[in-house]
């Protein structure tokens, strides 16, 4: 399950953690925050004391979609020219 909310200045999907009962253990929810610039994503520690955060630029963001759908192997993403 997602939900998507519309802020001012952000994007802000948040990931809940689903499972059958007794399944697995559940995960704290995610957060994503998404801004002209940069992605941030948001998780609880374990422990429940800190929030655990990673920002990405628009860049690795990028790479990270391509790189889930090809192969293993070391890749560079090469500027388009513009013309």
């Amino acid at each position: 399950m997602f939900t998507i909310e519309h802020d001012f200045d952000a994007t802000v999907i948040t990931l809940i953690d689903e499972a059958e009962a007794g399944a697995r253990p559940l995960n704290e929810d995610v957060v994503i925050l998404t801004f002209d610039d940069r992605v941030v994503l948001e998780q609880m520690s374990p422990d429940g004391n800190d929030v655990l955060r990673v920002t990405l630029s628009m860049q690795q963001l990028t790479e990270l979609r391509l790189a889930l759908n090809l192969p293993e192997g070391n890749y560079r993403i090469e500027p388009e020219n513009k013309a």
